[in-house]
């Protein structure tokens, strides 16, 4: 059987490489669901959340979100662990259409824990300590920030430290 030319209706009222694309696109979030479940992050997240009083609520494209977190500890206004987005607001407030950039980050910091399970944990406070050393701001040059949208998560593009750029100067 031969593939179907680009823009001819496919088997399945598809329409060439274009729809199938966002096919994979739609069932990322059961898949990122899935492996968070299996690879026990999203089981963390879910234990901060009811060990910290959070109440928790089903999101967008399997998030689930926990508002009403109390610490000091991060002092973020969310967080994610696994696919539980963690936050001292209400859920819709992060729901919010006005904030779908900072669900955007966020949710994708719960693709970074599908991906790499714990192991983000460690990996994620090295890019800290490099984003810390390089520039003084914990996410700048945080790779898994960056990753997931300055931005989106409200971190500023901070200036490498002098002794940095120094180093990076005499390298070329």
């Amino acid at each position: 059987m031969s593939p179907e030319p680009p823009g001819s209706t496919g088997p399945e009222g598809t329409t060439g490489p274009e729809e199938s694309g966002r096919a994979r696109l739609r069932r990322w979030p059961l898949a990122r669901s899935t492996l968070t479940a299996v690879n026990g992050t999203t089981l963390a997240g879910l234990a901060v959340a009811v060990l910290t009083g959070a109440r928790v609520r089903r999101g967008r494209d399997g998030i689930l979100v926990a508002e009403g977190y109390r610490f000091r500890v991060p002092p973020a206004t969310c967080f994610t662990v696994g696919s539980v987005i963690i936050t001292r607001r209400p859920a819709e407030w992060l729901l919010h259409k006005d904030r779908s950039d900072l669900l955007a980050h966020e949710s994708r910091h719960a693709d970074q824990y599908a991906v790499l399970g714990p192991l983000f944990w460690p990996a994620y406070w090295v890019a800290c300590g490099y984003s810390w050393l390089a520039t003084g701001s914990y996410g700048s040059r945080n790779v898994f920030e960056r990753h997931a949208g300055l931005d989106k998560g409200g971190y500023a593009e901070a200036a490498l430290r002098p002794w940095i750029r120094k180093l990076r100067t005499r390298r070329r």
